[in-house]
């Protein structure tokens, strides 16, 4: 799933859609100890509004739209489908549609039982229908026969007593200590999932959509052993990887506008292909081709394959998590921060023996610590 298809389905989430519902949803409380203390399904067209309200807000959260990041798509491998394994458990439930109790047992035991979690959960995992409308190739709505995209969308809330504090006592008029020994449900999931997919505007039952609060610190066990994938870097993690690539590669050659010159051909790049369905990303080859384009000498391009290979392997990188929305430079003392429509600005010289940055400047009034100074 790329970003607008992810866009779309979290734009129809909702009663209002006109071509949203949510038939059903599956609830469960799972202890610090990996028990299952409470486990029930309720149907959504007789629920309090109110109640209903918050279901949706809560889940909603899971349809992130930073894709490759926060929320981000896994295949799954041939024996996921086996009987008893992670594909199997979940697209029996979704054909049983939130019905069948027994596919909702194993659903949520088998999360329990895989899940490495520290405290109180409470499991939230909805039975969704969404009526995609065809479109042409103007991207307008087309006639034709619509298709019905069923899904699964599951958020994993942690449960607290939150914080003891003071409250005003009506009855007694006064301020008293609250003892609160309530266990309180999160509305913001710390991880979930979206099942299937929704790739080029129809299903993918092959694919699954893991959300994690913490892009750079994902729940490992909810990929690889509730959902059977095989996880792949952070988005931290292949930034970091791609740094040690470019110093390792272009070395001493290495200065601000090759780093300028590099980020703004993979935004160029993440640019064009914003569209496509499949994740768009860097393999040695495109990097080569990069490197070549800003001027780095041929005998440093031809190090990159055997670089990229002992840092990633045969993973390509997300493009979109390689690109910096703004360049810092650091130096002892001084942080220069530059935003992309004014990297052009700033220049690296050697002015009377001495390494100077240079900053060019139209108007020569600047701002000091919020305070107005004209520059002669």
């Amino acid at each position: 799933m790329n970003k607008k298809e992810t866009a779309e389905i979290k734009k129809n989430f909702s009663d209002n859609s006109g071509f949203f519902i949510m038939e059903k949803i599956l609830t469960a409380f799972v202890d610090s100890e990996k028990n299952v203390r409470y486990n029930n399904v309720n149907s959504c067209l007789t629920m309090p509004a109110e109640e209903h309200e918050v279901y949706s807000e809560t889940l909603k959260k899971v349809l992130n739209t930073n894709v490759g990041k926060a929320f981000v798509e896994y295949e799954f491998p041939n024996e996921a489908y086996e009987t008893g394994k992670s594909q199997d458990i979940l697209y029996k439930l979704l054909k049983s549609e939130l019905k069948d109790e027994q596919a909702c047992e194993d659903f949520v035991n088998h999360i329990a039982d895989n899940l490495v979690y520290a405290g109180n959960y409470v499991l939230i995992t909805a039975y969704c229908c969404y009526t995609v409308r065809r479109k042409d190739k103007n991207d307008d709505f087309a006639d034709g026969e619509d298709e019905i995209y069923r899904y699964l969308l599951t958020a994993v809330c942690p449960v607290t007593t939150g914080s003891d504090g003071f409250v005003f006592d009506y009855l007694n008029n006064e301020i008293v200590k609250k003892l609160n020994t309530e266990l309180i449900i999160s509305k913001a999931p710390t991880d979930g999932f979206l099942y299937p997919v929704f790739s080029n505007r129809s299903t993918d039952v092959n694919h699954v959509m893991y959300y994690s609060q913490k892009a750079n610190n994902p729940n490992i066990s909810m990929v690889e052993n509730v959902l059977g994938c095989t996880f792949v870097m952070s988005a931290e993690n292949e930034k970091a990887n791609f740094q040690t690539i470019l110093k390792n590669v272009v070395g001493e050659d290495l200065d601000y506008m090759v780093i300028k010159s590099v980020n703004e051909r993979i935004q160029e790049f993440v640019e064009e292909n914003k569209d496509d369905t499949d994740q768009t990303v860097i393999d040695h080859l495109m990097l080569k081709e990069i490197l070549s384009d800003v001027g780095v000498p041929e005998e440093r391009v031809q190090m990159v394959k055997p670089v990229y290979d002992k840092v990633c392997g045969k993973a390509p990188l997300t493009a979109s998590n390689l690109v910096e929305k703004k360049t810092v430079m650091v130096t002892a003392g001084i942080t220069v921060n530059i935003k992309p429509e004014a990297s052009d600005k700033v220049r690296t010289s050697v002015i009377d023996g001495r390494r100077c940055l240079l900053i060019d400047i139209d108007d020569p009034t600047i701002e000091i610590n919020g305070l107005p100074v004209t520059l002669n």
